[in-house]
């Protein structure tokens, strides 16, 4: 089995997990994110200078994991859908800049290169 990216698939961003992981992305590129990762760090230094029991020290360690783990996922499916969108745009403006050098005016590559600029201003 050959899973795909929904980029490469064609597919549109309003599934439920492409929708999860744009929220995530800018979740965790916001301050609020930032001020709960500070939050969390400072519980575990704390909890290692009062000196709390092990489980509760494993509790924090396994939280901080959990909130590295999960964005890296998540992040990771919204930097492929842009680095596809990237490419999709270049490949379409190298085929209109070739076109034009080749002479005989516009042809089939500069209503894609439209169409290609315009898709994702709309999503």
């Amino acid at each position: 089995m050959i899973l795909k990216h929904p980029s490469d698939r064609g597919g549109s961003r309003s599934k439920p997990f492409e929708r999860l992981a744009e929220n995530a992305s800018r979740f965790t590129s916001s301050a609020a994110f930032f001020v709960i990762c500070l939050i969390l760090v400072a519980v575990a230094v704390t909890l290692h200078v009062i000196g709390v029991p092990i489980t509760w020290l494993l509790f924090v360690g396994d939280a901080m994991s959990a909130v590295t783990l999960l964005p890296v996922a998540l992040l990771k499916n919204s930097e492929l859908w842009a680095e596809r969108a990237v490419q999709r745009k270049l490949d379409a403006i190298a085929a209109a800049v070739l076109e034009g050098q080749e002479g005989g005016g516009p042809g089939e590559a500069h209503p894609k290169l439209r169409s290609t600029l315009g898709r994702e201003e709309n999503s």
